[in-house]
């Protein structure tokens, strides 16, 4: 290998392995192209504030004096801003040092000289097939105002119009549901074209050498054509012989058929596409959400369990790969998604941050091999995830327990142990029951010591909830390591100490209130 192609190799090598590079060049890809990504709302919000800022100066040069602030924010400054987007877009558009690499690497496992031209030539069409697409195209055209002197460059900043495809989310999903009926589309246009050229000429042959027709010229005749074919109908021009208002009620005719088809074609790609945009929809609200408590499988269990928990304030999410489960959940909660919880990919998709925003997930499959898969999705990318799943099978437990699972219920298991336990105890089993009862109003709820609350109690009697309609019925301490069931008044709280209470919701509400207006005070 030359030393130019050593010089080139070393340079993709140290390009591909440069971390802030990559952390860069990540978000910049982010920025333009993932419409998961949080600040990309802000960045299109404020290209689209650039766009229509333009068209409003350039409709204002129009019949008003040129003001110099106006003409260089528009010519200088929204071109240069534009101009930085392009180059951004160009840089992310394809990874040129991971073509590079490639194709050293390719050609090392083939035992043969490194192909330095080829390389070349890939990264270059990589980069051409961006700049050459519509898309690209028009943002290099937005630009161009920037060389104002030539006036005639400043009808181009109508172009920055057509950006705004790229910034408004319901424009994509226009675009990408007009793209999946391409075909038909294209059928379409070719019927409409043919239609027009044939009743064009007919309409020339017709009434070009009468004297009292508009008709004079082959463009007049395709003038007619197209205001005809699209039921507009000026009147401007009309034919005036017999064969000439024959031609014009076949065209009248077909112009109906056509409005009709596009108007097919237009409302069954939008009713094909209503499911995904909708998805598309959820997924952007779930991103938004700072916790969530994600149920994966869903039926009566998963029902009640989601219900319990939004009625106790927590935000829930459902996946399920059974699209007609999820069909039956959208009935009782908004946030249910057709996805396989069991797949990294459907993960994925979701754009969600598993550190950050899943507080806790629930297994509810229906098997336990299907809970088992998950579990093993969910703490390959979160290990400190807390994950709690239905025992469906005794055997499974291990199973289970080796995939990472943190709780495990089994719930005959657990209905035999309370029968036995309360079994001669109808108080007991009362008040157990009450506590399960969908409708009772009574909710076990977690209550975090952070560190403002850390300052204000030392200790459980500084809770002050001994006596009233809350019960603390034990910590999680942090210092400990474990769970203690009914704290002695003078167990001592530290910051990270989760409390375990018992009460009705709205007496918990009001009690978290009451503890943060005491930290305050």
């Amino acid at each position: 290998m030359n030393l130019f192609s050593r010089a080139l190799v070393d340079s993709a090598y140290a390009l591909e392995s440069s971390e802030g590079l990559r952390r860069t060049r990540h978000h910049v890809d982010n920025l333009m192209n993932n419409a998961g990504y949080r600040y990309k709302r802000y960045f299109d919000l404020f290209m689209m504030v650039l766009i229509l800022s333009s068209v409003f100066i350039l409709i204002r040069d129009v019949k008003f004096q040129q003001n110099d602030f106006l003409a260089v924010f528009n010519n200088y400054i929204i071109s240069f801003i534009f101009l930085i987007e392009y180059l951004m877009r160009f840089w992310v558009s394809s990874d040129s040092a991971r073509i590079m690499i490639d194709q050293y690497e390719k050609d090392v496992l083939l035992q043969r000289n490194f192909r330095v031209g080829r390389a070349v030539m890939k990264v270059l069409y990589a980069k051409w097939r961006y700049m050459s697409s519509l898309a690209a195209i028009i943002d290099l055209l937005a630009i161009m105002p920037f060389f104002h002197e030539l006036r005639l460059l400043r009808l181009f900043i109508i172009f920055r119009v057509f950006k705004l495809f790229r910034y408004a989310q319901n424009m994509h999903h226009f675009g990408a549901i007009l793209a999946s009926k391409k075909f038909e589309l294209l059928t379409l246009f070719t019927f409409v074209g043919l239609i027009i050229f044939v009743a064009s000429v007919m309409i020339y042959v017709m009434e070009a050498l009468n004297p009292d027709s508009k008709v004079n010229t082959l463009f007049d005749a395709l003038y007619w054509s197209v205001v005809t074919i699209s039921t507009v109908g000026y009147g401007d021009v009309v034919p005036v012989s017999g064969e000439g208002k024959i031609v014009a009620l076949i065209v009248i005719v077909s112009g109906v058929a056509v409005l009709a088809f596009a108007t097919s074609i237009v409302v069954s790609a939008f009713t094909e596409k209503l499911d995904d945009i909708r998805d598309g929809k959820l997924i952007q609200e779930l991103q938004k959400l700072k916790h969530i408590y994600l149920i994966c499988g869903y039926g009566t269990v998963a029902q009640q369990t989601a219900s319990k928990l939004r009625r106790m304030g927590r935000e829930v999410v459902i996946l399920d790969a059974d699209a007609s489960k999820i069909a039956e959940a959208r009935r009782h909660h908004d946030l249910a998604l057709a996805f396989d919880p069991a797949s990294l990919e459907s993960i994925g998709q979701l754009g969600i941050d598993p550190v950050r925003q899943i507080r806790a997930v629930i297994l509810l499959g229906d098997t336990d091999v299907e809970n088992v898969y998950t579990a093993l999705t969910l703490r390959s990318m979160n290990k400190e995830l807390r994950i709690l799943s239905l025992l469906h099978d005794k055997k499974h437990r291990r199973k289970l327990e080796s995939a990472g699972v943190n709780d495990i219920v089994y719930a005959q298991e657990l209905i035999g142990q309370l029968s036995r336990e309360y079994s001669d105890q109808p108080i007991a089993f009362e008040a157990l029951h009450a506590l399960r009862a969908e409708h009772s109003g009574v909710v076990i709820d977690e209550i975090l010591v952070d560190e403002r609350m850390a300052r204000f109690i030392q200790s459980v009697q500084d809770l002050k909830i001994r006596g009233g309609r809350i019960i603390l019925l034990g910590v999680e301490s942090r210092r400990e390591q474990r769970f203690v069931f009914n704290p002695a008044s003078d167990f001592v709280l530290a910051e990270g100490d989760l409390l375990v209470v018992i009460g009705e919701n709205a007496m918990l509400h009001e009690y978290r209130i009451d503890l943060h207006k005491a930290v305050r005070s």
